[in-house]
């Protein structure tokens, strides 16, 4: 055989363990990366850790000077069905209630027989709006993608986090896009940015866990928009709960202002 022959046999059989390689570099299996809704969901069970439960929170908010200005206790019943009920329970607020009903938002103020309609975006106490307060499901309202891993810094601490970005799934949602940071093994909430519906940045929220790493047990809110002030959510408790149906309907609750 001659010289240019061998060359040219040489040379085909290099192409081909070439493309074989390459198959079998684009043939090898991947570690799956995880989707996004089991990602929320994670982390949804660490804000909440049932589907229909009690929750009593005390919010309490910041001026930016440091200086303490007012502190609110409520009873939050989050059932399924994107429905809600918050009764207020401090002095200054007794006997109001805010229900919640997928879009639809409304407040109950104690001697008044109607329900008055308000967006999910208005204040309950300083920088925390009812949708804050109301601890709505990720997994529920949102869908996104997985943007990568990064660095968090968790109180000095470097961790490694999942960065997913998400948009709302529906317009009544208290922010329309946020960037939220996972933690990698775990999918614990370690922070986020939230965005109104005008794409600014509304509030950076820090989320704490408690000491056993099960739940999360507050929720830091820094404004972004004007005040700079800082709203804490400390989660006193958690129980499961169902509450009777008649409680998510308006028109019951205007009639009947003392349910427990």
């Amino acid at each position: 055989m001659n010289p240019k022959t061998l060359a040219w046999l040489a040379a085909g059989t290099l192409v081909k363990i070439g493309l074989l390689a390459g198959l079998a570099w684009h043939s090898a299996p991947r570690a799956a990366e995880p989707e996004v809704p089991a990602l929320l969901q994670a982390a949804d069970r660490f804000r909440t850790g049932a589907d229909r439960l009690q929750v009593e929170s005390l919010v309490t908010t910041t001026r930016a000077d440091g200086s303490a200005d007012k502190e609110r206790r409520y009873t939050v019943f989050v059932q399924d069905q994107h429905r809600s009920l918050v009764l207020m329970r401090s002095p200054a607020e007794a006997g109001q209630k805010v229900l919640m009903l997928g879009d639809d938002f409304w407040l109950l103020m104690p001697g008044s027989q109607r329900a008055m309609r308000i967006t999910p975006s208005q204040k309950l106490l300083g920088d925390a709006s009812t949708g804050d307060i109301a601890t709505l499901s990720w997994a529920e309202d949102y869908e996104g993608r997985l943007l990568g891993e990064e660095r968090c810094d968790v109180e000095g601490t470097p961790r490694a986090c999942l960065h997913l970005s998400l948009q709302a799934r529906r317009k009544s949602v208290s922010y329309q896009r946020i960037e939220l940071w996972l933690g990698k093994t775990r999918h614990e909430p370690i922070q986020a940015e939230l965005y109104v519906q005008s794409d600014k940045l509304a509030k950076r929220a820090r989320f704490v866990m408690d000491k056993a790493g099960a739940l999360v047990s507050e929720m830091l809110l820094q404004d972004e928009l004007g005040s700079r002030a800082q709203t804490r959510v400390q989660y006193l408790s958690r129980q499961p709960r169902a509450v009777p149906e008649n409680w998510l309907n308006p028109m019951f609750l205007a009639r009947n202002p003392s349910l427990e």
